[in-house]
């Protein structure tokens, strides 16, 4: 099967490329996985040097304090950075997940870890998190804490964030990139990584290979 295959270095190195400002309009940032011709039908890439998990320690949606490497120890999981008030690619992107894990069954849902970390946690304070990702999906996990903290652990997956800002029509908007970083339950690296223009039939033919920590 054909796939892609990239150093995480050269992620890192590109990880300007990954910006978007959810519901600017702006479709001129494409991200990093659209870069082979030869790879068309693989919504993954590949990483042949996966990610270490980030550093993170921030506050769930339930006021608790949530250590993500300790919590996702051995766990099929996915991360993604991005915030409530988009009016697009961030609930777009939770929602083609929770469709996709639906088709799991039930033992390896409950396996998977989806985990969504604000990236404008000034507004998205742990009930509003809570509330908006009990309509997407009830056992997504949330997290919001200081925003340098965030984006330092962003930064580790090759994903950049600036702070919540004001566009030219003066309202508040995130620029973050898009990507999704899947971690093996085996090696508990960051070994996939999808953009967003991932579809649910993407995420459904490859999570049950994912909570096996193969690669698709």
């Amino acid at each position: 099967m054909r796939k892609k295959t990239f150093a995480a270095a050269a992620l890192l190195a590109a990880a300007t490329l990954t910006l978007s400002a959810c519901g600017s309009g702006d479709d001129g940032n494409s991200p990093v996985a659209v870069v082979s011709e030869d790879t068309a039908t693989q919504a993954a890439t590949v990483l042949d040097t996966p990610f270490e998990k980030p550093d993170l320690v921030l506050t769930d949606t339930h006021g608790k304090k949530y250590d993500f490497r300790a919590e996702t120890k051995g766990r099929p999981t996915l991360i993604y950075f991005g915030y409530t008030h988009c009016p697009d690619i961030c609930p777009l992107t939770m929602n083609n997940i929770a469709v996709a894990k639906k088709s799991l069954p039930k033992a390896e849902q409950d396996k998977l870890l989806v985990v969504f970390v604000t990236t404008d946690p000034a507004r998205d304070t742990a009930p509003e998190l809570g509330k908006w990702l009990k309509g997407i999906d009830t056992q997504f996990v949330g997290l919001t804490g200081s925003f340098a903290t965030i984006q330092a652990g962003a930064r580790t997956l090759g994903i950049s964030i600036e702070p919540t800002s004001k566009d030219k029509n003066g309202k508040l908007v995130s620029v973050h990139g898009t990507q999704v970083v899947a971690f093996s339950p085996k090696t508990n690296g960051g070994y996939l990584l999808y953009g967003q223009d991932t579809t649910v039939d993407d995420y459904t033919k490859d999570l049950p290979k994912i909570v096996k920590g193969e690669t698709p």
